[in-house]
């Protein structure tokens, strides 16, 4: 499938599309009010960025104890309560006189609940979708948050210009009960994929079969150590240039929807696998000249550069896709995306701990000089891992593969 005349018509997949979009409006706008508010409250860089991004460390719990649910789950039933959780959530936030300390219990249970959302729509977006469309359809999903990103830190800014932040978040509230609507009228009732009950065994063990092959564990590493240092970086953006941070998020986000256009619609598939490396390095690389702590309209340009390198996740998920049966697609990419923000919710954690330490810019470029280290350390393993006796060129060894009958039988 490369015509998005032919994506767009397939059942259910704009209905897909607009409920995230409603979710991930919700999530742009209110983490912006919420991460204003709590700094001006507290005048911490630190817990400023942990405010928008550390909730993600909640997630680490949920794919403990929950993340077999992305298979074993109705997905439009979940879903919709998912949605509905972080609109009261939301709310609660907006209370006057909420504590700090409160504000980050609700962050942590709605992290808990978040922690279902990455695998459910992924494995749902499989289903959605024919094998052929997955990429494409995947990079329109990117370039959709993309553009979300723009138009929701664009209009974030903006409302919070007019509006209180609590203001803001009860609006991001609203959003979210529309998310769970769109959810539960436009998408259709499925069955769970695999059988059973979600449980903290069944979980187990198949994130540990997930995790039992090397050249799949290349492919998590990858996807999330190098992603989350950058976004560590940008959670620094507010106290960074705070009457500017509205433009650089929006920036950098018409930058990742730059990068998904181009890699999703207009690179060729043979090609995709080589530009991995290249464009995580993209993704780190502008971010070391911020110790030179350049103006505003350097800074949101070497922003928008960088984030074109997010597309690096597009070309990893294929390859995740490439080695995991279809059973065990949900949790793969439920494993994905947890793996993914809890590493950019450490990164917000250790770059707000290192401006704390020294200053914002200095942390930028330090946290893009670690992302810099470990992809070129992941490449090279990676280039080893090909050379081993008995691996193909896909990365799994001949004939069976790393996952034989017994395995995905068991993970049933």
């Amino acid at each position: 499938m490369r015509s998005y005349r032919t994506l767009f018509r397939t059942p259910e997949y704009p209905s897909f599309l607009l409920s995230f979009a409603a979710y991930a409006a919700a999530q742009t706008i209110g983490g912006l009010a919420l991460g204003t508010l709590v700094y001006r409250a507290t005048g911490s860089p630190l817990l400023s960025a942990v405010s928008m991004f550390g909730p993600q460390l909640a997630q680490l719990l949920g794919a403990a104890f929950l993340l077999s649910g992305a298979d074993r789950l109705p997905p439009r039933a979940i879903l919709t309560v998912i949605s509905l959780a972080f609109a009261a959530g939301t709310a609660v936030l907006a209370l006057p006189g909420l504590p700090v300390w409160a504000v980050f219990v609700v962050l942590l249970l709605q992290g808990l609940v978040a922690s279902l959302g990455g695998g459910v729509r992924g494995g749902l977006m499989n289903e959605i979708l024919p094998k052929d469309g997955y990429v494409l359809g995947r990079s329109v999903f990117n370039m959709l948050w993309g553009l979300v990103q723009i138009t929701g830190f664009a209009t974030g800014g903006a409302l919070l210009a007019l509006l209180s932040p609590r203001t803001c978040l009860l609006l991001t509230a609203a959003m979210y009960v529309l998310s769970a609507l769109v959810t539960r009228l436009g998408l259709a009732p499925r069955p769970p994929r695999a059988t059973g009950r979600p449980s903290l065994s069944a979980t187990w063990h198949t994130n540990a079969l997930l995790w039992s092959s090397r050249p799949r564990r290349l492919v998590y590493l990858g996807l999330w150590v190098p992603n989350g240092l950058v976004v560590g970086s940008d959670s620094l953006y507010v106290s960074y240039a705070p009457s500017a941070a509205g433009t650089m998020y929006a920036c950098g986000a018409l930058g990742m929807f730059v990068g998904d256009l181009t890699v999703g619609r207009l690179v060729p598939p043979a090609l995709r696998p080589r530009l991995a490396t290249p464009l995580r390095l993209l993704l780190a690389v502008p971010y070391l000249f911020f110790v030179l702590r350049p103006g505003v309209a350097l800074s949101v340009m070497a922003a928008t550069v960088a984030s074109v390198g997010f597309a690096a996740s597009l070309v990893l998920q294929e390859r995740l896709m490439s080695l995991t049966p279809d059973e065990l697609a949900g949790q793969a990419l439920g494993l994905h995306s947890t793996g993914m923000v809890v590493l950019q919710g450490l990164g917000a954690l250790l770059a707000g701990t290192l401006a704390q330490l020294t200053s914002s810019a200095t942390a930028m470029m330090l946290m893009a000089a670690l992302s810099v280290t470990v992809t070129m350390t992941l490449s090279a393993l990676g280039k080893r891992e090909e050379r081993r006796p008995g691996v193909g060129a896909d990365g799994e060894r001949g004939s069976a593969g790393v996952l034989g009958v017994a395995d995905v039988d068991g993970a049933g």
